[in-house]
């Protein structure tokens, strides 16, 4: 019942939040129900079943063949905790924002939180599709209503992306359902279908292709910088920290098994992709005065080394992408905080107009330093052990691509550095500028972030040893 929970505590608390009337009352029972699924979430991790899996498995639409088959193993307990410890960090750490209609604003909020635990625990493939919709409606309508001036026109753009790789997908699904002898879309059995020849390139395509676009990967990454920044900044830590990892959680759970042969196929090209959006993100966020818009290239740049470590097929890089998933929600969500935290108090996010905020305001400036040290992979952070093993993988697969793609780290420590440089210890030209303190519930954030960070820098075997049973499988699977 643990993945019934973590779907139907937010799915339930967002429904009743919609008739909450209190703006206080709303944010209180926001917060509480991010806490309920927080400590499902923790409680699953000293809990297995028989195979290793909680499962669970009831009637859904029998006329399909399509049951209500949620499951969690390792990495699935990984990336539902991922999701179960932003929600309360991002609703405790934007407390203090207002919003129109926040009843309505935090029922949505709540309602893709189900839409993510739902993709991270179904077991059904169209399943799967009907959370992988759940998660991101709610976002379009967030950003559409609560977004910056330019929210009409990004969120469409967002949306015709978004949409058209969905129904791309759906395409596939169909074809898959219609192949599958008991016409079943459950896990086990589309795992093990062999298409016939020729035909399994194209349906690789059609998943790639939604999965990238989430993702995002290069050429597919357009909707993502103008999004992250138009979005409400909580909006914009969902979709940073939890909901680009659909996209890698669906590679690895649901492209590779199904398309072994084409996979390894069209490996080559995927990874050349992935290297080449790594450095174009990596260039690009050099040129930004955005602190929005730089975080956004940086995550692309990410992602990207994640997408091409998964097309090695080897253990380490796979390893090192389910590590990378957790350190780059973590991370990231910190940044995405201080950038609110900056934002609010000083009407700015831009490097030109920001500057000394180090004498002003010591202790945002040493928790923000440690996360953009975490956002470059220093050792002892939590983002070095993933992206070692990463590149472990790379090198194995191929030294040139892997040596192509070692500059993007060159250039994440020159754009990052630089950001430090020019927000917090760059010369305090505008006076004006006022102190930026920090909220006592976003202070303590912040510091159990910086916390995860230093841990699973310093101790990251307990996430391995959580992970390592599916890349075992899944190496299994696809070899």
């Amino acid at each position: 019942m643990i993945p019934v929970l973590l779907i139907s505590i937010p799915l339930l608390s967002g429904l009743i939040t919609f008739f909450l009337k209190n703006e206080r009352t709303i944010k209180s029972w926001a917060l509480l129900s991010s806490i309920a699924t927080l400590i499902v979430s923790l409680f699953s991790l000293g809990m297995l079943s028989g195979n290793g899996q909680l499962q669970y498995d009831a009637e859904w639409l029998p006329l399909l063949g399509s049951r209500f088959s949620v499951s969690l193993d390792g990495m699935g307990k990984m990336i539902t905790l991922l999701t179960a410890i932003s929600f309360p960090v991002i609703f405790a750490a934007t407390y203090k924002n207002s919003y129109s209609k926040p009843g309505s604003f935090y029922a949505l909020m709540l309602l893709s939180q189900a839409g993510l635990m739902g993709v991270f625990c179904a077991a059904d493939l169209l399943l799967f599709y009907f959370f992988w919709e759940l998660a991101l409606i709610p976002v379009y309508f967030l950003s559409s209503i609560w977004g910056g001036e330019k929210r009409i026109q990004v969120t469409f753009k967002f949306f015709i992306y978004t949409f058209l790789g969905s129904l791309l997908m759906l395409l596939g699904i169909l074809y898959v359902y219609y192949q599958t002898p008991a016409h079943s879309l459950a896990m086990s059995q589309v795992y093990h279908l062999s298409f016939p020849e020729g035909k399994e390139g194209y349906l690789f395509w059609l998943f790639f292709i939604a999965f990238a676009i989430k993702m995002p990967i290069f050429p597919f990454h357009t909707w993502q910088p103008d999004t992250y920044e138009q979005a409400p900044t909580a909006v914009t830590m969902v979709l940073s920290a939890i909901m680009v990892k659909m996209g890698v959680f669906a590679v690895i759970r649901w492209l590779l098994p199904m398309f072994p042969e084409a996979s390894q196929n069209m490996s080559h090209l995927v990874i050349l992709l992935a290297v080449t959006g790594m450095l174009y993100a990596s260039l690009i966020a050099i040129k930004q005065d955005d602190m929005k818009r730089l975080i956004a290239y940086s995550s692309i740049a990410h992602i990207g080394l994640m997408g091409a470590a998964m097309f090695t097929s080897d253990p380490a890089a796979m390893q090192g992408v389910m590590f990378q998933m957790f350190a780059h929600g973590i991370n990231v969500l910190g940044l995405w905080i201080t950038v609110d935290v900056i934002e609010k108090q000083t009407g700015t996010r831009k490097f030109s107009e920001l500057g000394g905020l180090a004498q002003k305001s010591p202790t945002l400036a040493i928790l923000f330093v440690t996360m953009a040290l975490a956002n470059i992979a220093l050792p002892l952070t939590n983002a070095f052990i993933g992206e070692f093993l990463m590149f472990s993988g790379l090198f194995k697969y191929n030294i040139w691509l892997a040596s192509v793609a070692l500059i993007s780290i060159i250039l994440a420590a020159v754009y990052t550095l630089w950001m430090v440089q020019k927000v917090f210890y760059g010369d305090a030209a505008e006076s004006k500028l006022p102190v930026v303190i920090l909220p006592a519930g976003t202070r303590l954030m912040l510091m159990i972030l910086v916390i995860v960070i230093l841990v699973f820098g310093v101790f990251p075997q307990p996430m391995i040893n959580l992970t390592s049973d599916t890349v075992t499988k899944l190496i299994a699977q696809i070899k």
